[in-house]
């Protein structure tokens, strides 16, 4: 059994005011640079860390879903700034963007030449990741997913390195997350907790932590989306969940939820999170013959009272589906992709290096069958 967490994480509200303080403590006089996204920016946030380092240099084009080639290029840039310290901010689009861009500042070639795992030769930068949405838990694992647009698939760039050496983890940045971010990120921190719970890997350790973040995303994700700004309990309870989620899959590992999400996010560009809201019951149903007891345990965490296993699993799945449609997830039709491209969706699902994690064996056509279900 191995479970593995180096990162140090400052979690609690307002902790963004500690961010110098906490830099200072571990990176004394390191020079800076920062790695975000537009809309980070517009919405004020980048300021609260700029504010501690007015003037550091500022890579803000990391698109949702981020492409190899804007990595590449934010590669060069660090290459020639050679900073001691790579700060990402925002979702996980921006977080992974500055795991990869830390990997490029300290090997040479392209972010494609280290697809897999440990494939670097030097160990990148440290990175100081500080989550802006409840959801991805990348602040705190391994890996960094980016989309190569010429493959349309999505890369998974992973090693012991790769973790962030700290996490800040402060609630008070979700307080401007709209609703359906926090619909479509604390479901993708659901789906990152059942999953780690119920894969071939999972251990006694990663059921520790993926237990405590079900309790939490259950208790707290429909009362953090009506009203982020003002409930301060849920708002904990959700980042405080999503984090917890991280080490159990990093440890564990995802499933076929995450196959199909990652498959339709590299062909049509759909936030991963929302790709995993609306996969998540079709693949439980799918794993039901193999999972029916570990879905029993989850649904008693989630509050359901019915004593048969079989029972339990499957009020479970309606319960998520209940739960995905009154956060107004858009159903997979919503998508408007065609049954003629199902047959790649379901290859690149097959093709996903944590196919063979699922609980239940996955092939091409169960991935087809799943998403005919799904439409």
């Amino acid at each position: 059994m191995r479970f593995h967490i180096p990162t140090r994480i400052f979690f609690g509200s307002g902790m963004i005011s500690r961010l110098k303080e906490i830099v200072e403590e571990d990176f004394k006089d390191a020079s800076l640079f920062l790695v975000t996204d537009k809309g980070i920016r517009e919405a004020g946030i980048a300021d609260k860390v700029l504010s501690h380092f007015p003037g550091i240099p500022v890579f803000d084009e990391v698109e949702q879903n981020p492409k190899h080639t804007t990595i590449n290029r934010a590669g060069e840039i660090v290459r020639k700034i050679k900073p001691d310290l790579v700060i990402g901010l925002g979702g996980g689009s921006s977080l992974d963007a500055a795991k990869a861009i830390a990997l490029l500042a300290t090997n040479p070639g392209k972010i494609e030449d280290y697809e897999g795992k440990g494939k670097y030769k030097s160990p990148p930068l440290p990175v100081l990741a500080i989550p802006t949405t409840c959801g991805t838990a990348s602040e705190v694992t391994w890996v960094s997913v980016v989309t190569h647009t010429e493959r349309m698939f999505k890369m998974s760039i992973k090693g012991p390195h790769m973790f962030p050496a700290v996490a800040l983890v402060d609630p008070d940045l979700l307080i401007t997350l709209p609703p359906p971010l926090v619909a479509s990120t604390g479901l993708d921190a659901l789906t990152h907790a059942v999953e780690a719970y119920t894969v071939k890997p999972a251990t006694f350790l990663t059921d520790i932590f993926a237990r405590e973040s079900l309790k939490l995303i259950f208790e707290s994700l429909e009362r953090a989306y009506g009203n982020i700004k003002g409930d301060k309990e849920a708002r904990e309870k959700i980042m405080l969940g999503s984090t917890l989620a991280g080490p159990a899959f990093c440890n564990s590992d995802v499933g076929a939820v995450h196959c199909v999400a990652e498959a339709v996010g590299s062909l049509f560009d759909t936030p991963h999170g929302v790709a995993n809201s609306i996969f998540l019951p079709f693949v439980m149903e799918f794993n039901l013959p193999v999972a029916k007891d570990r879905y029993a345990e989850i649904a008693k965490i989630a509050g359901v009272e019915e004593k048969d296993n079989e029972a339990a699993a499957r009020e479970l799945i309606q319960m998520i589906k209940f739960l995905s449609s009154s956060l107004n997830i858009p159903s997979f039709k919503e998508l408007g992709i065609k049954e003629s491209q199902f047959p790649e969706i379901a290859q690149k699902s097959f093709e996903n290096n944590s196919n063979p994690s699922n609980p239940r064996e996955a092939g091409v056509e169960d991935y087809l069958a799943i998403l005919k279900k799904a439409s």
